[in-house]
């Protein structure tokens, strides 16, 4: 019930306000603080910066992609900077290795909140390491936007007031790839090989939705495992003839090549997290010590898709970050974990903006529940932001693999949501990127 809900977020505010204002006072006394020209005294704002941060795998067993995605926020910021910031304030992006452990996010959020002051978390990276610190930044006041993640833990706007997701959740997923199953593998037995945690159960519960009668086994990992001979048998022994997998990238590669070492050819069915080409053909090589190369291994594998992909070099999406990635990037390819990264941080300063001249912690919470529904972006599917939903984009469709590490639509656009929501056609039009590559300009 939102109507229970509301209240004690104002009346938190409320108390959040008071000691901000308390906080000016003091400021003020002294001389300092951006608030002499009337604006926000909030942590991490000054007239002429905003400071932010995030933690992410940038070392450890889950750095392989993922690591590249505060490259992707770092290279837009960059170039948002060089054309004048957001209103006049440069943004200063702060991405901390939390190795994707739990403990270590903890510290290292800490760091980002107590020590470098920062206005508000973006792009947090990860599910456990993520839903460690939620409480944390919800104490303090902290805007905690767009997690890197799709569970469902992100959409609670009564416990969770500051935190937003950002990607589809992965029951929303799952409902759509057992409605493509129900409708064109009807006879097929399914296997599901998810990791032990939200990843996994999230998108089982939406996968069973729709095929909960096909579904010969459900085999589960625990993250940092890489033995996973045992799963794969199971579902080999249990005549699953298709895999679906919730599961990352690197769990994608070990899937594959302990198959291949069973002689195990069922259809692979894996999730977006999971299924970057690229990516997962590296991981293949260096698993296999370079017995097996390239993505052809991948060929005809389904997974599904929510913004444009490097490959989509004439979605106009993928050409504007391609001009900001050469004019700000490091010279590297383009990557689809930097374009994901990219595309998150085109919300944070959509967002920002639409607070304008009154950002602060609090407006920036305001905006995206009262217009994020309306944001544009690469996403292929509107968010779902309101006062009552905190969850990011509502839709996607499935694609397959090609030979060439690109993929082929095999769906429309689907829009749904958790729990009983039908999975319907979504025919809105996709939006354009301003010429400026800047929101609103």
């Amino acid at each position: 019930m939102k109507i229970g809900h509301k209240p004690a977020r104002r009346s938190r505010r409320l108390a959040l306000g008071a000691a901000v204002a308390a906080s000016a006072l003091l400021v003020a006394a002294c001389g300092g603080g951006s608030g002499d020209d009337g604006g926000s005294n909030d942590p991490g704002l000054t007239e002429d910066s905003i400071k932010i941060g995030g933690h992410f795998p940038l070392t450890g067993v889950a750095a392989p992609g993922y690591s590249e995605i505060p490259v992707g926020h770092k290279a837009y910021y960059d170039y948002v900077n060089a054309n004048g910031g957001i209103d006049g304030r440069e943004i200063e992006f702060i991405a901390k290795d939390d190795g994707y452990n739990p403990a270590k996010t903890s510290e290292v959020v800490n760091e980002l909140v107590l020590q470098d002051e920062v206005f508000a978390v973006v792009s947090g990276l990860g599910t456990p390491t993520h839903q460690a610190v939620t409480d944390f930044l919800n104490s303090e006041g902290v805007p905690d936007l767009f997690v890197s993640s799709g569970s469902t833990l992100w959409d609670q706007p009564e416990d969770l007031p500051e935190t937003f997701g950002w990607q589809p959740d992965y029951e929303s997923e799952g409902k759509i790839i057992g409605k493509y199953i129900a409708e064109n593998m009807p006879d097929a037995k399914v296997g599901i090989f998810g990791q032990d945690d939200e990843l996994g159960e999230d998108g089982a519960r939406g996968l069973r939705q729709f095929i909960d009668g096909q579904v010969v086994a459900e085999e589960k990992y625990v993250s940092g495992n890489t033995d996973i001979g045992t799963q794969i048998g199971k579902l080999q022994a249990a005549g699953a003839d298709v895999v679906v997998g919730f599961n990352v990238p690197s769990y994608t590669a070990l899937s594959q090549l302990t198959a291949m070492a069973l002689n195990y050819k069922p259809t692979w069915f894996y999730s977006n997290v999971g299924s970057d080409a690229t990516l997962v053909g590296s991981l293949l090589e260096e698993f296999s010590e370079g017995a097996v190369k390239g993505t052809s291994p991948l060929t005809g594998v389904y997974t599904t898709s929510y913004i444009p992909t490097n490959t989509d070099t004439e979605d106009p999406w993928i050409q504007m970050f391609q001009k900001v990635w050469d004019e700000t990037g490091d010279g590297s390819p383009l990557t689809n974990y930097k374009i994901y990264g990219m595309s998150e941080a085109y919300t944070f300063v959509q967002a920002a903006m639409a607070a304008g001249d009154d950002l602060s912690r609090e407006s920036i919470v305001s905006v995206i529940e009262e217009e994020g529904a309306d944001f544009e972006g690469p996403n292929l599917v509107p968010y779902r932001y309101s006062e009552d939903r905190h969850a990011g984009i509502g839709g996607m469709k499935v694609v397959q693999l090609t030979d060439d590490g690109s993929v082929e639509d095999k769906t429309p656009l689907y829009q749904t949501d958790v729990g009983d929501a039908p999975v319907e056609e979504y025919t809105g039009e996709p939006s354009t990127p301003p010429e400026s590559g800047i929101p609103g300009e």
